[in-house]
């Protein structure tokens, strides 16, 4: 499991698990970090996958249903021991939800809140309309990386380093462009889903996300573009979020 998973404070005494998806591109160390922040009750699980950090000698996945089997295939008993709830942020919100369908679907597992944040739904138009990044030149991809922030410029200036995070990035945007799902019919969750952007991002369609569940639903626009999260403000208050929503759903469960 340590390979496909980042815990860096295990609880085994936590009654809920925060599973977090990376962005496009990223790695497990961000959110494994949140664990140092979120209270002893809730144990973060960060998922790596393949192409990145200590799995970087690993060929990408080509596709979503490839990233859900392996996540599922190391957490599944995991998910039947306990409460879990899901977080991803963009690439890693649209990971979020092809796993809470898949898990619902085939094993009738739910989890108890999904916090998703600067994506929209992947079955509105305003995904299905969205531009193809994943063909674009590296030259082209650096210049709309650049325009989304949170890439440090020195980072993106040098060409040697540009093309150590570049393919990671590539791969999983070929995932996202490939990733097709139907709107559901009716809801597949019942439980809440919160979803999170930034003001000065471009406009996502999050109210596409309802959807999904028939629970409670809302949206927070929080100051930033598309890295808004990365602000230690904007992080707080997520932060904040989660716990509040957190502690409340394990008295519900309870």
């Amino acid at each position: 499991m340590d390979k496909v998973i980042t815990c860096f404070t295990k609880r085994p005494d936590a009654s809920v698990r925060l599973i977090c998806f990376p962005w496009a591109g990223g790695g497990s160390i961000h959110y494994a970090r949140w664990a140092k922040t979120l209270n002893n009750s809730i144990e973060v699980y960060s998922v790596r996958l393949p192409g990145r950090e200590g799995r970087a000698k690993e060929p990408f996945f080509q596709n979503m249903q490839e990233i859900i089997d392996e996540v599922i295939g190391v957490l599944l008993p995991q998910l039947k021991e306990k409460p879990f709830a899901l977080f991803g942020h963009s690439f890693g919100a649209m990971t979020s939800f092809a796993f809470a369908e898949h898990v619902k679907k085939v094993y009738n597992l739910e989890p108890i809140h999904v916090f998703l944040s600067g994506a929209s739904a992947p079955y509105s138009e305003a995904r299905l309309q969205a531009p193809r990044r994943s063909h674009l030149s590296d030259q082209e991809f650096l210049v709309w990386v650049t325009s989304i922030g949170g890439t440090p410029p020195e980072l993106l200036a040098n060409a040697e380093l540009a093309k150590l995070f570049l393919p990671a990035l590539k791969a999983d945007l070929c995932v996202v462009d490939n990733y097709r799902c139907s709107r559901p019919s009716t809801p597949f969750l019942s439980c809440p889903v919160s979803c999170f952007d930034g003001k000065e991002d471009v406009p996502h369609d999050l109210q596409a996300w309802k959807d999904m569940t028939s629970g409670d639903f809302t949206v927070q626009m929080l100051s930033g573009s598309h890295f808004y999260l990365k602000e230690e403000a904007n992080e707080k208050y997520i932060l904040d979020h989660i716990t509040k929503h957190l502690e409340t759903a394990e008295m519900d469960y309870l």
